[in-house]
């Protein structure tokens, strides 16, 4: 008890701060180097163009294995070592991915991938940890704005390395920094030891009843699966959308992705907002922030130089929406209880993960069935849909009020 007191009268040094950051910017980003590569992997690998979206999606299903059953390991595991391992394996697998001579065996490497880069999980409730009470917040919000920097620069920085070398060059390139990255991490980081209560099986099938017991993290979790759901669907068919409507040539979308790189700036914000207790109204502002950045460019659409630059705006609302929203949820999360700390936030990734892979599922297929028009108007439901329930919360927390005080 006296060291935890410690603990939380020592602050967070800024380097660390940044180092966790950029480690989880890093770690991330792998998850997404193959999407705007599915054409060249799929030539090189001989897959058919009808298997060549199992590029994508075989690394997020690795991912959100990793979440459900290595990320619990936080808890019973010492936090330096578990990430230090998990960050070899991704070397390992990354490697591997970069060189592939055919599709199972990159199949494979991509599995590995997504299971490894649940690292940056271990290190965003680490860095929560280390953080002080009155700072945690500030903290999560920064090191979460290099989780979302790492997202949102893996895809046009995957398609300029390929302009440059090909598309395995990328993999190749991440596994070097990866192993910098492990190396420094292993001098850096501090030791932290958990004391579990229970063994690990238990621990995994302690997920189930902290999700039935837990209904602000169901709540948070849904609100943050809508949200980076419509993420996920406008990410997915906006290149597509820039190719047909406005000529885009892949260099060009690259570049069109760097756009929403200037939406990390709202997580390190929400983050000192929610330490003052903002949090509900800023996941409020986030939602309809979200539903007018798709509403505008379903109602304004076409090939002209006005459109274009909706599309421009939105990307950088969008992904402040979807990145504030984010920090908020994890910050009131982390807030429930240090010792689960690392099953609610695997718990809470995989479900908002799920539902940013059930996002690009209906870009894909809406984009094929009804165009532009009929993407956009999906991506406009889902956060409606997230408001929606978010309108339900007072009512809701006041009932349980009421129980309690009954």
């Amino acid at each position: 008890m006296a060291s935890e007191q410690g603990k939380q009268n020592k602050r967070l040094s800024s380097w660390i701060m940044f180092l966790l950051a950029a480690a989880c910017g890093l770690i991330v980003a792998n998850l997404y180097y193959a999407q705007p590569l599915v054409g060249p992997i799929s030539i090189a690998t001989g897959l058919t163009a009808s298997t060549a979206g199992f590029i994508v999606t075989v690394t997020q299903i690795g991912y959100v294995v990793g979440l459900l059953f290595i990320v619990p390991l936080s808890d019973v595991i010492e936090n330096r070592r578990l990430t230090l391992v998990m960050l070899m394996v991704a070397v390992g697998a990354l490697l591997t991915a970069g060189l592939a001579p055919n599709a199972p065996l990159f199949f494979i490497a991509s599995l590995f991938i997504g299971i490894a880069s649940v690292a940056a999980q271990i290190l965003v409730p680490f860095a929560a940890y280390l953080a002080s009470e009155d700072q945690r917040g500030r903290v999560v919000g920064n090191v979460m704005s290099g989780l979302l920097l790492g997202i949102m620069f893996a895809r046009p920085l995957a398609s300029f390395v390929t302009s440059l070398w090909g598309w395995r060059a990328i993999f190749i390139l991440s596994a070097i920094v990866i192993s910098l990255l492990t190396a420094l991490l292993s001098f850096a980081l501090p030791i932290r030891k958990p004391f579990p209560a229970v063994r690990y099986k238990e621990l995994v099938l302690s997920l189930g009843v902290i999700l039935q017991q837990t209904p602000l993290l169901r709540r948070r979790a849904l609100y943050q699966a809508c949200l980076f759901g419509a993420f996920s669907l406008f990410w997915t068919v906006v290149p597509l959308h820039l190719a047909d409507h406005f000529g885009m040539s892949q260099i060009g979308i690259a570049w069109f992705a760097l756009v929403g790189v200037g939406g990390a700036i709202a997580a390190p914000i929400a983050g000192r907002l929610a330490d003052k207790g903002w949090s509900k109204l800023l996941t409020g502002i986030a939602m309809i922030v979200a539903v007018l950045s798709f509403l505008l460019i379903h109602l304004f659409q076409g090939s002209s130089i006005f459109a274009l630059i909706l599309l421009f705006v939105s990307a950088i609302t969008l992904d402040m929406a979807v990145s504030g929203n984010l920090v908020i949820s994890q910050r009131t999360i982390y807030s429930l209880g240090s010792e689960a700390r690392g099953r609610l936030n695997g718990l809470f990734m995989a479900i908002f993960f799920v539902g940013g892979a059930i996002g690009s599922s209906l870009g894909g297929w809406s984009y094929t069935q009804g165009g532009w028009s009929f993407t956009s108007l999906i991506g406009t439901i889902l956060p409606l849909l997230a408001l929606v329930y978010f309108l339900t919360e007072k009512r809701t927390t006041e009932r349980i009020e009421h129980t309690k005080t009954g």
